[in-house]
């Protein structure tokens, strides 16, 4: 039997990189999954993708920092496949760099609203409905920067930490519940936002920092949140799990 039999799994951010690998890994573990993503384009094909292996799959528009389209989310993912279980909070923007005191107050505030408060909506609207379906497990995507400091990038730093801090508050107040919330710290991982953000020269560079002296793959992070969202990890909550390679090892 399959781990995640009768299941029903959320992933925002689901049409690319670490959602879409995410996506998959669910969908292989025999849940049921809602991809949502602003882009129609990738989270329908993540969809097709998946229900042409046979599994159970399906597509929601969603702009993760509206409260009100959270909400719109979970309750379609229920009407649709009768309740919740797992969610992986994934969706997320990179953040440009700029000095604290010369950055873009409106930059600022979209790096907030969808890294950091798009991952708080998400958690509101889900545990709702997953204490209705008797428990579950959230998995919320930070980044080795959830960790750690790193110069010119205040929005995305303060972000990143703030979803560590938020899972692990979260998972104090629901623990005694059987909902379960952890948070995963990707490192350079081989995804669109990464590839799209630097040319071959940047990430020979990215490659050398990393101990292992090499980039991830998203496939390597999903099976982490997999393990997560599973009844494998049943005693583990409000914790932070790095997967970069061994970067905040040095």
């Amino acid at each position: 039997m399959n781990i995640l039999e009768n299941k029903v799994a959320l992933v925002t951010g689901g049409g690319m990189g670490i959602g879409r690998a995410t996506a998959i890994a669910y969908a292989s573990e025999g849940a049921k999954v809602v991809v949502a993503d602003i882009n129609e384009k990738a989270g329908n094909e993540v969809v097709m993708e998946l229900t042409k292996k046979g599994c159970e799959a399906i597509f929601i528009k969603v702009n993760v920092a509206s409260a009100a389209e959270q909400e719109s989310l979970v309750k379609e993912t229920v009407k649709r496949f009768g309740g919740l279980h797992i969610a992986c909070n994934n969706a997320a923007i990179s953040a440009p760099a700029f000095p604290v005191v010369e950055y873009p107050l409106d930059v600022w505030d979209t790096v907030l609203s969808i890294n950091l408060s798009g991952v708080f909506y998400g958690i509101r609207s889900q545990i709702p409905a997953m204490l209705a379906s008797g428990g579950g497990s959230i998995v919320n995507i930070s980044a080795m920067l959830g960790q750690v400091g790193k110069k010119n990038t205040a929005a995305h730093v303060a972000t990143k930490h703030g979803v560590v801090g938020l899972t692990k508050a979260v998972a104090l107040e629901y623990a005694e519940q059987n909902i379960r919330v952890n948070v995963v710290g990707p490192g350079y991982i081989k995804t669109p936002m990464l590839t799209n953000a630097f040319d071959d020269a940047g990430m020979k560079v990215l490659e050398k920092i990393i101990p292992m002296n090499r980039l991830g793959e998203a496939s390597e992070v999903a099976e982490l949140i997999l393990w997560l969202s599973s009844s494998k990890s049943s005693f583990v909550t409000g914790s932070y799990y790095g997967v970069d390679g061994g970067y905040l090892a040095q």
